[in-house]
């Protein structure tokens, strides 16, 4: 529509013909139309609003980014539709605001919306109202988390390369040279050997838990391939169960099982699916403080995936410490090394699935291992209904 048209239109309405009325009210139909077809064809969200924040227009995006309803949101003010963004608050100083903000509903999204006003050409005090652009960052932040996370490993395996050479070597070389004076200890009267044995052992053991690390930190951060072959994920469960069922006996520790007998055999590497559950279930136990502790452990199979959680009763994890599971050495064990976690998801990425963690402080903590099948069955599809 061209600029002025509806001033000159005004102008001149004591003298436009019936008519000519009618055919001036459907072009403007026709315009409205068109830019609101526009509009609902952009993938961003835009809501425009009044002076005083009223919502007059809202697109599809908009209401599908913050599960709106046009009907009972046209002539609402924006403020009470959406919680935490009042358009007058941040439109006081007449200027365009960008600001990011988080979601929670409909869906967990990260949104960043453009708030700018709409300039009166006769007035320039006070605007006509406020346009607000809104864009979906979840892919993108998702996408340089990611990036992050591939070029913080990156620098990890560099590092790793340098450690396995500058520290792997010379404990090995204590280690040998301990053993050759702990056999010239054996020479010695007993009385003195003793005190001196005890001392040589000691620093044998701390260089094994040292080595330990070392092999821990480089299995974490270097890429490694799975040796897949066909296994049952029950067995490999059960194994592992079997490893440390002294221990959590000697915790009064209950575990339930719940294993689905019509599970396909997985393509995995069984070692690195031991290693998993061993860290997970290990983990599980040591959250578990005081009597009537309990893990429940389930398996399932879906068309497309291995489903597998190991649920505990715990103490939980606190919600500061969420974001952090991942990251290397970050744990709240006071003998931990904090690459635990690090090595699972690394092993079940591998194999092409994820994990996924949901806990409550004092509530306990439930672990959901997604793993595809190496091949989707075949599904039989419902034959076409065909009109006489």
């Amino acid at each position: 529509m061209k600029s002025g048209f509806l001033e000159k239109l005004v102008s001149r309405l004591d003298r436009v013909e019936p008519g000519e009325i009618q055919q001036i009210v459907t072009r403007l139909i026709q315009e409205k139309g068109f830019l609101e077809n526009v509009f609902e064809a952009l993938q961003e969200g835009l809501i425009i609003l009044d002076p005083e924040g009223r919502i007059m227009f809202l697109n599809r995006a908009s209401c599908r980014f913050f599960g709106l309803d046009p009907s009972d949101s046209l002539g609402e003010k924006l403020s009470t539709k959406i919680r935490g963004i009042d358009a007058i608050t941040l439109t006081k100083s007449k200027q365009a605001v960008s600001r990011d903000i988080e979601i929670f509903y409909p869906e967990h999204r990260l949104l960043n919306f453009y708030l700018s006003p709409i300039d009166d050409a006769k007035n320039h005090e006070l605007p006509l109202g406020h346009v607000m652009l809104v864009r979906d960052l979840t892919s993108s932040h998702a996408e340089t988390q990611e990036n992050l996370e591939s070029e913080r490993l990156n620098a990890l395996t560099l590092l790793a390369a340098g450690v396995a050479h500058e520290i792997g070597n010379p404990l090995n070389s204590l280690d040998i040279h301990l053993q050759l004076l702990k056999r010239k200890l054996r020479k010695l009267a007993p009385s003195d050997r003793k005190n001196l044995t005890e001392h040589v052992d000691t620093a044998r053991q701390e260089i094994q838990r040292l080595d330990t690390i070392l092999k821990q930190f480089l299995h974490a951060v270097r890429p490694t391939t799975p040796s897949r072959e066909a296994r049952d994920l029950n067995a490999v469960l059960n194994q592992t169960l079997n490893l440390l069922e002294p221990e959590i006996a000697s915790r009064g520790i209950t575990v339930n099982l719940d294993l689905s007998e019509t599970l396909p055999p997985a393509q995995i590497d069984p070692d690195q699916f031991q290693q998993v559950f061993y860290n997970l279930l290990r983990n599980a136990y040591q959250a578990i403080a005081g009597k009537d502790g309990s893990i429940d452990i389930r398996t399932r199979s879906t068309d497309t995936d291995f489903l597998i959680s190991i649920s505990d009763n715990g103490t939980g994890i606190p919600p500061e410490n969420m974001g952090s599971l991942f990251e290397p050495y970050r744990t709240t064990k006071t003998s931990g090394t904090g690459l635990g976690l690090l090595i699972v998801r690394r092993i079940i990425r591998e194999h092409g699935g994820e994990i996924e963690i949901q806990s409550q402080p004092n509530e306990g903590t439930n672990i959901l291992i997604h793993l595809p099948h190496t091949a989707p069955s075949p599904r039989l599809l419902p034959s076409p209904t065909i009109d006489a």
